[in-house]
Formats: C-alpha cells, structure tokens, sequence
C-alpha cells in the first residue's frame, strides 16, 4: 500500500490525551467537530499556527470529552474485527488506526496513532494472529506491572502463593481459582492502566474470600476505594 493514513495531533489535557485531525481551508473561524465513531475534526482557517489550533482544542476539550461520551453511550457492542486498514483497535485504553503494510518478514509496530502490521500476507487469517502475538507479549508485561503495583496494597494481609496466567476468555475479566491459579482475560490489555489493576485487585481479594461476600468488597474497597468506578471505564471501553 502506497497511499498514506492522514496525519493526526494530539494534545494533552490532564491526564488525558485527545487526537484530532485537521482540515484547513478559506473558511475564516475555527472549528470543532466530534463524530458518532468518537472523532474529533477541526476545521481551521488556512494561516491559523497550529499552536493556536492546539489550544482551541485544550479549551474545549470537555466538551469534546462530553460528546464523546454522549456518543460512547449509543454504541452497541463491539462488532466482529475484521482487521483491515483503517480500522481501529484498543491498547491500554486508547485507541490506534491499524494500517497494514506489505513486507517479507511479519511485524507489529506501534508509532503515533497507528498500529502497523507487516505481513506477506494481509489477510486476516494472518494479520489476527499477528496481532494477538503482540498484545499477548505486552499483556505479559503490563498484567506482571499491575501485580507489583497492587501487591504492596495487600501488604498486611496474609496472601497466599499464586501465579498468573492468561487467555482469551469470552464473559469475564480475571478469575481465581482455589489453587491460586489467577487467570486475567488477553483483552484487558485494551483497557487502561487503571482498569488492569482493579481486575488484579479483584482477583487477588478472591485469595482471601473466594466468593462476593460483604468481606470481599470490604477488602477490595481497601486495597482499591475507587474500584467502581475503573470497574465502570473497564464495561464502558470494552463494552
């Protein structure tokens, strides 16, 4: 593929990171439009500095962040990947266009806003597995992350010996079994920081209290007082 994506900015806001897309043309005021698949697209005058530009959209960007979610709430579940050019796909709670790029030997690569594959084939047969590759090898490492930074949080409660594994699974984020095997779903890794480690949290309280009781929630609300709502963001960006 020759044609190349259009080029994307971000600017920062908090906590936060918004990417937009720019057309300039004779028009004389700036712009701002968000779009029911969650973009933003500013129309700009063709001599505004972009300084300029990047600034409009900080002062916006709670309106931006409202419409954004008025439009989060409308949308079904996720529709079947069907990995193709343009297409946009979830890490660690953000969102990247997949570009896809011919070449002799297959690899992953995020740059930008984009997450390119190279594969001799680009079809999905072979760009899914590609894929999974990638976001398995970096679940390793930022599911492993989560644990050390929830650890400490348990650090006066008796915790039993346990270990991690991970998988595809079709209806729940983690599970722990009596063994002390925590099983943590692949697709978490599309989710944010925040959100692996209220799943970690949860599983690591179920090594105290295996089921939901009222001491469960006591213990996670310890561990973890904003539990609810990073179990909210998780049901909300992978919904």
């Amino acid at each position: 593929m020759s044609e190349q994506p259009a080029p994307e900015y971000e600017v920062a806001w908090g906590q936060k990171t918004l990417t937009f897309t720019l057309s300039r043309s004779s028009r004389k005021t700036l712009g701002i439009e968000v779009h029911p698949n969650l973009a933003v697209r500013v129309l700009a005058p063709e001599a505004t500095p972009i300084e300029v530009i990047e600034e409009k959209v900080r002062q916006k960007a709670g309106w931006i962040l409202k419409q954004q979610g008025y439009f989060l709430s409308f949308h079904p579940l996720t529709p079947p990947r069907r990995y193709v050019s343009g297409e946009t796909h979830l890490y660690l709670g953000r969102q990247y266009r997949l570009w896809l790029q011919e070449a002799t030997q297959p690899a992953v690569k995020l740059q930008g806003p984009y997450l390119y594959v190279w594969s001799q084939d680009l079809g999905l047969d072979a760009v899914r597995p590609l894929l999974d590759q990638w976001y398995e090898a970096h679940a390793q490492v930022h599911f492993a992350q989560a644990v050390e930074r929830m650890l400490p949080r348990f650090a006066r409660f008796d915790l039993p010996g346990f270990h991690i594994h991970i998988q595809k699974m079709d209806k729940r984020w983690g599970s722990c079994s009596p063994q002390g095997r925590i099983t943590l779903n692949l697709e978490l890794i599309q989710a944010p920081k925040a959100c692996i480690d209220y799943v970690v949290a949860h599983e690591l309280c179920h090594l105290i209290h295996p089921d939901h009781t009222r001491k469960f929630f006591a213990l996670l609300a310890t561990v973890m007082p904003d539990w609810a709502h990073w179990k909210a963001r998780l049901e909300q960006t992978l919904s």
